[in-house]
């Protein structure tokens, strides 16, 4: 089989380590013809595909029973359109790749997470996002993509070219098709000012409407067990004239974020009768911060303290409620939580699976420190969120299945219609994307 490997090593394990599999083969195709190949013997033979990242979903979305395709090595040439400031780029390529790419073209996305490790297909299949409540996720910066499907059709997909397949695709779980190409809608480079505080929590939600009309991009962390909050603000700006000294950025984002914090997890895991009083000490660690950067470089930031997450996208006019149900829950549970919540904003979007179809959101986010129990507490504040109308983010930890997550999603039904016509042999499905999907 072409672009096959039976020889080395098929077992894989996700960034946080809580998913594993073991592929039958590791298929690594190095053109769109392999890929047809390969999809159509699989087909043909009854077999599983599960196209797979960088790793960096903490569900089981990339888990497969079958054979493991890697598109790290796929060729496809890289095109750069300046002046209408669109780039084409291979789905394999990480968001850090194409950050540097953009940026030796003078241009940027519009948004972006605070993780650049994903590749571009696995972050816009699984509805990766930023904050900034005028801005949606990556998936909305898609102009166009290349799709082989489950029959091996290779389709070319925008808004003028197989609409429907477009707004299915873009945020799919990869159960339509290989992703091979996309073409994304860029910006001119652009320089953000950041503004990093600590404030108090309920100050941050009383400003709330005024913070997000006034700023590009608001986010903050609250910390269990206390009061305070961290409060992010970007904004673009014409000129980089403060930038961050480098000794600032290393003790901040390298030093506090990842080497201290990480000391203060390993010590609250064995000892969780500390983690209020660690909560409150990293809540007062974190001082204020004005800089400039370009934009990527302030969007991302390093994460090395490795954690488990669920999140959730609610309707932005019950943000309040919800976060007064989770400190409830946070108070009444029977183990400590270590890492604080963080609130994020999108706007609304026309993406069939997108957790912003047709509602702006506000996203919170429930992070555990690995080898700390997190079912408990995700699982109960899972149910706040549903009643409250809320969708589970596709890459983070959840237990919704098909029958809940119907309602939730209006475009369900013609969802499901186009993956039926598209991979009628279920190529790409695996026990958990039944389960999830139907």
């Amino acid at each position: 089989m072409p672009g096959s490997s039976a020889t080395e090593a098929t077992t894989w394990s996700n960034w946080a380590g809580n998913q594993h599999s073991a592929a039958t083969a590791v298929l690594r195709p190095t053109t769109v013809a392999e890929v047809v190949e390969l999809v159509r013997s699989a087909a043909e033979a009854g077999a599983r595909i599960r196209p797979v990242g960088s790793g960096h979903s903490f569900t089981p979305v990339a888990v497969g029973d079958g054979s493991r395709m890697d598109l790290a090595g796929l060729a496809i040439d890289v095109q750069v359109d300046v002046d209408r400031r669109l780039v084409t780029v291979p789905a394999g390529m990480t968001l850090r790749q194409l950050n540097a790419l953009l940026a030796s073209h003078e241009l940027a996305l519009p948004n972006l997470g605070d993780i650049d490790a994903q590749t571009v297909a696995g972050a816009i299949s699984t509805g990766t996002h930023g904050t900034g409540a005028a801005y949606g996720g990556l998936a909305t910066f898609v102009a166009a993509l290349t799709l082989v499907t489950g029959t091996g059709e290779v389709l070319h997909c925008s808004a003028e070219e197989h609409p429907d397949v477009f707004d299915a695709a873009r945020i799919s779980l990869g159960t339509l098709g290989v992703l091979v190409d996309v073409t994304l809608r860029c910006v001119d480079a652009f320089v953000l000012r950041a503004h990093e505080r600590p404030a108090a929590l309920d100050t941050v939600l009383a400003d709330l409407p005024g913070l997000i009309g006034a700023h590009d991009h608001v986010e903050f962390f609250w910390f269990p067990y206390s009061s305070r909050a961290q409060l992010k603000v970007n904004d673009r700006v014409p000129a980089d004239d403060r930038p961050l000294p480098r000794w600032r950025g290393w003790l901040d984002d390298d030093f506090l974020a990842n080497t201290v914090f990480a000391g203060a997890c390993r010590l609250g895991r064995a000892m969780p009768a500390l983690a209020p009083m660690i909560s409150a000490v990293s809540a007062r660690a974190l001082t204020e911060r004005i800089y400039t950067g370009r934009s990527d470089t302030v969007f991302c930031t390093p994460r090395r303290v490795r954690f488990v997450e669920m999140e959730y996208a609610l309707p932005r006019d019950t943000l309040p409620e919800a976060l007064r149900a989770l400190r409830r829950i946070i108070d009444r549970l029977p183990f400590r939580v270590l890492f604080p919540v963080e609130v994020r904003f999108t706007a609304a979007d026309d993406i069939w699976l997108s957790h912003s179809y047709g509602r702006k959101s506000a996203y919170i986010a429930l992070h555990q420190y690995v080898g700390m129990p997190y079912e408990p507490y995700f699982r109960a504040f899972e149910q706040v969120a549903t009643e409250l109308g809320g969708r589970p983010h596709w890459g983070k930890l959840h237990w919704r299945d098909a029958a809940s997550l119907a309602d939730a999603y209006p475009r369900w039904q013609d969802f499901q219609h186009t993956r039926t016509r598209l991979d009628p042999h279920r190529t790409f499905t695996t026990p958990h994307l039944t389960a999830l999907l139907g």
